[in-house]
């Protein structure tokens, strides 16, 4: 494979993971009071009927996915885990958005679209060869 094909695909995971990684950490401090944090999430999943229990996996789809996206290692699970994260946060707190656009007319949920297709894009390709564990 190419080099540019592998940098694009370091290039990729270094993105989504680091991104989405401070979406988890926030979570994570939760006991910072200007911080929306773990209750936030509890709370979106009693509004839609759902147990509050579930909210935990929120670490494994915004801090436990992105760090072995970073690091590539089981790469195209934890694409997988990250992308059903996104779906989820969809579901909960953003489909209102999905049929809108932004003053500036980007659309409603611009960036939940990007690390929903980014991770599944990186779930299809795999890794790439900088990777601690490529395929």
């Amino acid at each position: 494979m190419p080099l540019y094909d592998n940098l694009g695909k370091l290039l990729l995971r270094l993105t989504i993971g680091g991104l989405l990684l401070p979406h988890g950490l926030v979570k994570l401090l939760s006991g910072f009071p200007h911080l929306v944090g773990i209750n936030g999430v509890k709370a979106l999943l009693a509004l839609k009927g759902l147990p509050v229990w579930l909210a935990y996996g929120v670490y494994a789809t915004e801090v436990v996915a992105p760090l072995l996206l970073i690091v590539g290692l089981f790469t195209r699970s934890a694409a997988l885990v990250a992308a059903f994260g996104m779906v989820m946060a969809i579901y909960l707190a953003h489909l209102g958005a999905i049929g809108t656009l932004t003053s500036t007319g980007a659309w409603g949920i611009r960036n939940e679209a990007l690390f929903l297709f980014g991770a599944l894009s990186i779930a299809l390709m795999g890794s790439g060869r900088f990777a601690l564990r490529p395929n």
